[in-house]
C-alpha cells in the first residue's frame, strides 16, 4: 500500500509512507543527500481500541518528519487497527488436498503473500505450488538425497533455498526453477536453513555440528560457525539481520555476528537437547524449547537467562512468539500446548485436546489465533486468551508435522506423513 507525499526540508525529504500490516508498522521512505532510505516505526503494542490521537502525538514527537501529516498518519493507523480484527470470527474449511510427492514430505513453507508454497520430500525434490489453484508449478530437481530444509527469501520471494541430506544447499530462482548455486562444504546432512531479512545471506545448520553462512550474491561460503559439540538443528536471524542464532543437540544455543562469524554469547542452562529457538520480533528476547521439558527466555543483548517456563510433563518440541513479543506459545510431547506471558512469565492458557504429541505451534499474523499440529493426525486452532479450541482440522491419515499461516492469516497449510498437503481457507 503506497501513500504518496512529499515534505520539503533541507536535510530529509519524506517521499511516501508504506503500510506494514503484520506486525503493525509504518515505513517512512525519505530522501537524504540524494539517497533513498527507509525507516520503520513499529507499532507492536497497537490494539483495536488504542487511542489513535495519542499514538500520533507520540509518533510525531519521535519523528518530526511526520508533523505535517498527522491526519494521514491517523488514517494509516486506523487501517492497521481494522486489519488486526479482520479475521477474528473466521472458520477454516478444507480447500484442496495435494498429493504432493511419491515419498513422505519433510517440510512446507509459504512465500510472503501466500500466493505460492513449497514442499520438500524424501523423493529428493522440492516442488513449488500455486496456492489458489493447487496446481504444481515447478519441480526443483538436482539433490541426491532427501530435501529436508527449505525457505523462500521472504519478503522478496524470488529465490528458494533447499538443504539436503546430500550435505549441500542449493539456491534456486522461484520463477524459472533455475539452480543458481550449489553450496558445498558441510560434511553431514543439512537439517535447517534460513535467509537473513536482506536476502543477502543463507545460514545452514548441519549434523556435522556446524552452521555455515553463504553469500547469495557470490555463491560462496562467507564463514563457518563452529563451536557446538553436537548437531545444529535450528538457525534463525533476528528481524534486522544483525544476529543469527544456532540451536544444538549439545543443550546450548549460540548467538553469532553474521558479518564476522564471531560468537557473541552461548546460552547455557538447558539439561537436554534444544528442539527449537526463536527471536522475538523486536530481537530483544530469545525463547528456547528443550527435551528437558522446559522453555527458557533469554536476554539477546547480554545472553542472560530471564526465566525458565515450567509446566509441561514431557519434551517441549516447538516455541513461537506472537508479533508483540509479549506472549509465547509452546508445544509439547505431553499432548498440550501452553501460552505464557513473556514479560511476567506466567502461564496464561493451557491448550488441551490433542490426543498425541504436539509437534508444531504458531501464531496467526494478527496474534489472535494459535495453530497446532499433532501426531493425532489433526491440526487445531485456538483462542490464545481463553485457551479454547476453536476448530479441529481433520482429514489427514497420518501425523501432521508441519503447519503454517500465510501472511494475511486467511489460509492454513498442513503437511503430513500421509504424503499430502492440505490447504484450508
Amino acid at each position: 500500500k503506497l501513500i504518496n507525499g512529499v515534505q520539503k526540508g533541507s536535510k530529509m525529504k519524506l517521499r511516501r509512507f508504506l503500510l506494514r500490516y503484520f506486525p503493525p508498522g509504518i515505513v517512512l521512505e525519505y530522501e537524504q543527500s540524494g539517497e533513498v532510505k527507509k525507516k520503520s516505526i513499529d507499532l507492536l503494542d497497537l490494539r483495536p481500541d488504542s487511542n489513535v490521537s495519542d499514538l500520533v502525538e507520540e509518533i510525531v514527537e519521535k519523528e518530526p518528519l511526520m508533523a505535517r501529516r498527522t491526519e494521514q498518519v491517523k488514517g494509516l493507523i486506523t487501517k492497521l487497527q481494522q486489519k488486526l480484527t479482520e479475521l477474528d470470527n473466521k472458520n477454516f474449511y478444507l480447500f484442496k488436498v495435494l498429493r504432493a510427492h511419491s515419498l513422505p514430505l519433510t517440510n512446507v513453507a509459504f512465500n510472503k503473500s501466500g500466493s505460492r508454497f513449497i514442499t520438500g520430500s524424501y523423493d529428493r525434490t522440492c516442488k513449488i505450488w500455486d496456492t489458489l489453484s493447487g496446481e504444481e508449478l515447478l519441480t526443483l530437481e538436482g539433490h541426491r538425497n532427501v530435501v529436508y530444509a527449505l525457505a523462500f527469501n521472504n519478503p522478496f520471494g524470488d529465490k528458494i533455498a533447499t538443504g539436503s541430506f546430500d550435505k549441500t544447499c542449493k539456491l534456486w530462482d522461484s520463477e524459472t526453477g533455475k539452480c543458481y548455486y550449489t553450496f558445498r562444504g558441510h560434511t553431514a546432512e543439512i537439517v535447517c536453513l534460513n535467509f537473513n531479512p536482506q536476502s543477502t545471506i543463507i545460514a545452514t545448520g548441519s549434523m556435522d555440528t556446524t552452521a555455515k553462512l553463504w553469500s547469495v550474491q557470490e555463491g560462496k561460503e562467507i564463514c563457518t560457525l563452529a563451536g557446538h559439540s553436537a548437531e545444529v538443528i535450528c538457525v534463525h536471524f533476528n528481524s534486522v539481520g544483525t544476529c543469527v542464532l544456532t540451536g544444538s543437540f549439545d543443550n546450548t544455543v549460540s548467538l553469532w555476528q553474521p558479518t564476522s562469524g564471531r560468537r557473541l554469547h552461548t546460552l547455557i542452562g538447558h539439561r537436554a537437547e534444544i528442539s527449537s529457538a526463536q527471536f522475538s520480533y523486536d530481537g530483544t528476547i530469545i525463547a528456547t524449547g528443550s527435551m528437558d521439558k522446559t522453555c527458557k527466555l533469554w536476554d539477546a543483548e547480554t545472553g542472560k537467562c530471564l526465566a525458565t517456563l515450567r509446566g509441561h510433563e514431557d519434551e517441549v518440541l516447538d516455541v513461537a512468539f506472537d508479533f508483540t513479543g509479549q506472549h509465547l506459545a509452546t508445544a509439547s510431547a505431553d499432548g498440550t500446548a501452553r501460552v505464557y506471558n513473556a514479560i511476567t512469565h506466567n502461564c496464561v492458557a493451557k491448550l488441551e485436546g490433542h490426543e498425541g504429541e504436539v509437534s508444531k505451534v504458531c501464531y496467526s499474523p494478527q496474534g489472535t489465533r494459535i495453530l497446532t499440529a499433532s501426531t493425532d493426525k489433526s491440526a487445531r486452532t485456538w483462542d490464545p486468551t481463553s485457551g479454547r479450541c476453536l476448530q479441529v482440522l481433520e482429514g489427514h491419515s497420518d501425523e501432521i508435522f508441519s503447519c503454517a499461516f500465510n501472511y494475511e492469516g486467511n489460509t492454513i497449510i498442513t503437511g503430513s506423513k500421509d504424503n499430502t498437503c492440505r490447504l484450508w481457507r
